[in-house]
């Protein structure tokens, strides 16, 4: 009786246990944000009631002293780009990048009007950068990377206007073959 009584009894010890240590250990909860923040007080005046900014088109806070100022958003390109690494008229591998823009605030529905004709520019730019050799060797070089968004920049610049603020290279992979 006592055979069938101990594993039962362990079982029910390890399930408080384990409840007891995952309720003492959770992560602490969020700070609650206080009405006597005076941004908070001006978001909600202007009908922003706390909301996270959205994946597409999040703004970025000015970085002259935390004053709150608004002055651009980030438009995350819906699809990577996947340009072709060709060495001796063979693919020997490719590359994959996602990119985003800062544009300044109110820029974003003009990006996605324009995102094919941005798109066909911008892998005009990443060919041209790959068959450069710009994704051979330490293709993640910071002087390598900075050509590479500033001729991405000026693309989009000439096609959206001075509203683009920079390009970003959010993700990059390169797989050899």
């Amino acid at each position: 009786m006592l055979g069938k009584l101990l594993p039962l009894l362990l079982g029910l010890i390890g399930l408080a246990g384990g409840g007891a240590a995952g309720y003492f250990l959770r992560p602490a909860p969020p700070p609650a944000e206080h009405a006597t923040d005076p941004t908070a007080a001006e978001g909600a005046a202007e009908g922003d009631h706390g909301a996270a900014p959205e994946a597409h088109g999040a703004p970025a806070a000015d970085d002259h002293g935390g004053e709150g100022d608004v002055t651009s958003e980030f438009v995350k390109l819906n699809n990577q780009f996947i340009v072709p690494l060709v060495t001796e008229s063979r693919i020997s591998g490719m590359v994959i990048l996602s990119l985003s823009l800062e544009v300044k605030v109110g820029e974003t529905e003009a990006v996605y009007r324009a995102e094919p004709k941005l798109r066909d520019a911008f892998l005009q730019v990443l060919f041209d950068h790959a068959n450069t050799g710009g994704f051979q060797g330490l293709f993640t070089d910071s002087a390598n990377m900075s050509r590479l968004r500033r001729a991405l920049t000026e693309t989009a610049r000439s096609i959206l206007g001075p509203g683009v603020l920079a390009v970003l290279v959010s993700d990059i992979v390169r797989q050899d073959s």
